[in-house]
Order: structure tokens, then sequence, then C-alpha cells
């Protein structure tokens, strides 16, 4: 075994506080900001094409279906991606998993010209393989390369640059299709999308590995080098039968359940195509202010950690709520018959936009809450890649369900409900495992892998 469960092992030494900054290569600080850039460039983008609705085609179908097959692979290789992460590290997992963005992107701008769902099916599938070995790397990075005291802080540092990709590729669409009438977004938005995936691909080769990223207190992410598929074998199937995961599965599997009401039933079929694109743009803004309010109470509304994820989760609970009573409002009283724009429909527009604004709002303020959760369920990389990678395969099977659902043309009241469901229940099972499984020691106080930054 390459590491125990304990939150870190060895001694602590004397640190070099002239070299020790912020700003060093191989800072978390700086570690965490280049995976922020690579999933603007990859993840980032994505977001902004399936935010649109239907991948910015007239008709969903290909566009459901393709994210059927994506998400299906997405939670096999979620639940593989950390164990695939530990024995080839980030350099061939981020670059082979960013490489699959752009092949994606490219479907469609196929699927444009010929309106064969083929490809468009078969590089979701692909994509899903590369997603789980991006995710599951970013979980793995983003849980366990900052201090243990700051995570939230970290966790918002990236959340906001990864949703900085979601805001410009929102204004692509919004710039490009402004004056287009049409349903269907044009061929310069999706080779927009592939540009900035491909740049995203390079970037991901500056990303270092756990062992050999220094925190400014001098602790080192991990002292692995590489584990063997046996070793991650055999700690994969563990982890089903690992108590704490058990009780992430519920939140796992409505993280990302509700995009597809959210994005189909209210981005796609109440606004025009320009207005999407511009709803885009304050969606993943939103997510950039959600991510840092509630980062800001995870590390510093107490100083009992303890008590910080208690506050955190009550918080996102009572917001989701209110959000979520505010949806089924909008649904009931929607008019069916009604498209509308940011420009012609008046007073019309303005509460179906705050409602999808703080969509935006709650995705990141629910998604950090659970990273910030297995953050401090331990602080080593090799462990945390593979919970984040369990967390990414779950939460994928509970997408590929709902993009099928969708297809299959149930009601979205009904799709609705299930959204609200499945978040209230996993409010009291996220406390219970902060309850249970997280740690008050003071950071300072534990033991820690101690050497020099450089």
């Amino acid at each position: 075994m390459g590491s125990n469960g304990n939150e870190e092992s060895g001694t602590r030494l004397p640190i070099n506080t002239k070299k020790s900054s912020l700003f060093r290569y191989n800072s978390p600080f700086v570690q965490v900001i280049l995976i922020g850039l690579v999933c603007f460039c990859c993840p980032g983008m994505f977001n902004a094409l399936s935010g649109m609705g239907g991948g910015g085609q007239v008709n969903a179908t290909a566009s459901n279906n393709s994210l059927t097959a994506l998400y299906t692979f997405f939670s096999i290789f979620g639940i593989l991606g950390g164990g695939i992460y530990n024995i080839l590290g980030p350099h061939l997992t981020l670059f082979a998993g960013c490489s699959t963005y752009v092949l994606y992107s490219g479907s469609f701008l196929y699927y444009n010209h010929y309106q064969h769902q083929a490809f468009a099916i078969i590089s979701g599938g692909i994509l899903g393989i590369g997603a789980g070995l991006l995710w599951a790397a970013q979980g793995a990075i983003m849980t366990s390369y900052p201090p243990v005291n700051r995570k939230g802080t970290y966790i918002s540092i990236f959340w906001s640059i990864f949703n900085m990709g979601g805001v410009i590729g929102g204004l692509i669409p919004f710039i490009l299709n402004y004056h287009n009438d049409a349903a269907t977004v044009n061929d310069g938005t999706y080779i927009g999308f592939m540009v900035f995936m491909a740049g995203g691909a390079v970037l991901s080769l500056a990303i270092l590995p756990a062992s050999k990223v220094i925190r400014d207190d001098g602790t080192r992410c991990t002292n692995i080098m590489y584990s063997n598929v046996t070793t991650e074998f055999f700690e994969i199937l563990k982890l089903f039968s690992n108590w704490k995961m058990l009780l992430m599965i519920p939140a796992a599997w409505s993280s990302n359940f509700f995009y597809t009401y959210q994005f189909n039933h209210v981005n796609k079929t109440q606004f025009t195509l320009r207005t999407r694109g511009l709803n885009n743009v304050f969606y993943w803004g939103a997510q950039m202010l959600g991510s840092v309010g509630i980062g800001y109470i995870m590390d510093f509304s107490f100083k009992s950690r303890r008590k910080r994820g208690i506050v955190g989760i009550c918080v996102v609970g009572v917001l989701g709520s209110s959000i979520w009573g505010g949806a089924i409002a909008n649904q009931i009283q929607r008019n069916i018959h009604e498209t509308l724009d940011f420009k012609d429909s008046g007073s019309h527009f303005a509460g179906p936009f705050v409602l999808y604004f703080t969509f935006g709002l709650l995705d990141a303020m629910f998604q950090s809450m659970v990273y910030w959760v297995i953050g401090a369920l331990n602080n080593d990389s090799e462990i945390l890649s593979r919970y984040a990678g369990f967390y990414k395969g779950i939460q994928s099977a509970g997408s590929a369900v709902a993009w099928q659902i969708d297809n299959h043309s149930v009601a979205p009241l009904n799709q609705l409900i299930v959204n609200v469901v499945l978040t209230t229940i996993s409010y009291p099972l996220m406390l219970v495992l902060v309850l249970r499984a997280v740690k008050d020691n003071d950071p300072e106080e534990e033991p820690v892998n101690q050497v020099t930054p450089s």
C-alpha cells in the first residue's frame, strides 16, 4: 500500500522561508490555478455548449443520446480514473482526457452539416472516458494539494477560474448568434469551442505530480511516486463498501442530475437562442460567486472544522430548498407558448432569468460543499484521487439516467420533483458524514510530510 488511512504521516522539519512563495511553480496555489485554467478551456467550454440546451441544436435528441453515452462511460471511468491517475500521473491522464473534448465539439460541427447523430454519440462515449480521467485528476489535485485549513478557499479559486470558461463560452454563442434568428448555432460557435479545448489539452502538460508539489509550510502532498494496477484495483473495490462513500452517493447522484432540467426545460424551452447564450454568461458567473461564498463559510466561519462543515451544509440546504421552490412555481405558472428574449420580453424575462441565475449559485455551492467534505476526509493525493473518482463516477451515472429520462419525454414537472427529492435527501446524509468522519484537529498540530520548498 502506498499510504495509510491517517491524515498525513511523517515528521515536521524546518523550512526555508526565503524560498517559500505563493507563486512558486511547485506551490499548490499555482497548480490549482493551472488545473482551473485547464478546466476553463475544456469542461468549461463543454458546459457552455451543453448549457444552451440540445448542444445548440433545435432538436435535442442527438445531444441527449450523446450525453447519455458520455455519462455512461464517465460513470465507469470516473470510478476507475482515480486509480489510473495514481498509475499514470497527471500529464498523461490530463492530456488524454482533455483531447477528447475537442473531438466532441467537432462532432456537433459535423452534425450541423449532415444531421447524422452517430458521430456525436460515439464522440460522447469517448469523451466519457476522457472526462473520467480529467475529473479524477482534477479532484485529486483540488482536494489534496491545498493546505489543510484552506481547502475551501482553493476549491473556490478553482471553481471561479473553471466557470469563467462557461462565462466566456456563453459569450461565444451570444455574440456569434446575436442577429441569427435560426434555432441552431453557426459553425463559428463550435470552432471557437474547439480552439479553447485544444489549448486546454496543451496546458495540461504543465501540471506537476503530487510528489513534486510542496506547500508553503513545507509539507509534501504525497510521498508516493507511482502506484500499481493491483493496488488500485483492490482499493477501488473497497470504495463500494466504504461507509463514507456510501453516505455520499445521493449527493453525488443528484449533483449533475439537475442539469438536464435546468438546461433543457428552463434555458432551452423558455428563451431565444441568443438569450440562452446570455443566460449562460450569468449562470456560470453565478457559480463563481457561489463558490467564493461557500468557500469562505467552509474555511473561515468557525475555528472548528467540523462546525464549519455543518454550517456550510445547512446554508446550502436552506438556499437550495428555496431555489427549488422557485423552480416549482416557475414550472407551474409558465406560458409554454411564450419564448422569452432579453430585449423584447420586458418584465416577463426577469423571473425565469433570476431563477436560472440562482441555479448556477446552487450548483457551485452544492458541489463545492461536497468537494470540501471529500478533502476533509483525508489529505493524501493517492486516497483522495480515488474518493474524487468515486464521486465523479456516481455523479455521471446519475447524469446518464437523467438525459435518457428526458429523451423518453418524461414531464418536466416530474423531472423537477425528482431533483428536489434527491438533493433534499443528500443534506442530512452529508451532515452525518461530517459529524462522524471529519476530524476537528487543529491543522497546525497534524503530523505531515515536511520538506524544504524550492
